[in-house]
């Protein structure tokens, strides 16, 4: 029946800030929807931001922000992302560390954005 995730909505306190982390940081692109909608793009998924101050309809019954745990598959090497985290004084809090992903053995490394949203980073192993 279902084939896929659409979008996720990430609730965050300052839209500009977040829009800054995950552009900058993690290199998703940016599409504003309107004045309060922003879609960060992952591929053919899009993180939907929205901010807690908004009057946006419908949304969940408690909309948190600092209450997401995602893991996002990185194309590079997590030696290579995080020299890049590093260059920009982003703290990893764990990592890198195995793990058993959707589809198999994963490396991870984990951050938080700026609502204190925990964000796995990680990439596929052969192990």
């Amino acid at each position: 029946m279902l084939s896929g995730l659409d979008h996720l909505v990430v609730t965050v306190t300052d839209m500009g800030r977040a829009v800054d982390f995950y552009s900058r940081v993690l290199g998703l692109d940016v599409r504003y929807r309107d004045a309060q909608r922003v879609d960060l793009m992952l591929g053919d998924t899009a993180l939907r931001l929205h901010q807690t101050d908004t009057d946006i309809a419908p949304i969940s019954a408690t909309p948190t922000p600092g209450s997401l745990d995602l893991c996002l598959r990185c194309q590079l090497p997590l030696d290579e992302f995080k020299q890049h985290l590093d260059a920009l004084a982003i703290d990893v809090e764990l990592g890198p560390v195995a793990r058993q992903g959707a589809n198999g053995p994963i490396e991870s490394i984990y951050l938080r954005d700026p609502d204190g949203n925990l964000l796995e980073i990680c990439r596929p192993t052969s192990r």
